[in-house]
């Protein structure tokens, strides 16, 4: 599996939303196409529109759980370790430092 990481996939599950609302919206304009065939295209769509927000909804509900966790986690993690968490900082501000004085 690809990692996607946030940002993107915001971004994805924006675009997807944006999709379906389209989607929607042109099934809703051929309502008055007539004929068997026509009838049997709009329902196709429609169930795989109700299944691709069913999969959205769950992919919006994994990004909010593994947020939670990874927040809990860190938490967890500084509460538990202060003086080692107040030194990863500072390392990662020193090296960001160095990063953009390089430019």
């Amino acid at each position: 599996m690809i990692a996607i990481d946030a940002e993107h996939k915001a971004k994805l599950m924006h675009d997807l939303n944006l999709v379906i609302e389209d989607a929607q919206v042109l099934l809703r304009m051929t309502a008055d196409q007539v004929g068997d065939e026509a009838k049997a295209v709009r329902e196709r769509v429609s169930a795989r529109l109700g299944k691709a927000k069913e999969e959205l909804q769950a992919l919006q509900d994994s990004a909010l759980q593994s947020a939670k966790a990874a927040a809990h986690a860190t938490d967890h993690f500084v509460h538990e370790n202060p003086w080692k968490s107040v030194a990863i900082a500072a390392g990662a501000g020193l090296l960001l430092g160095v990063l953009i004085s390089r430019r």
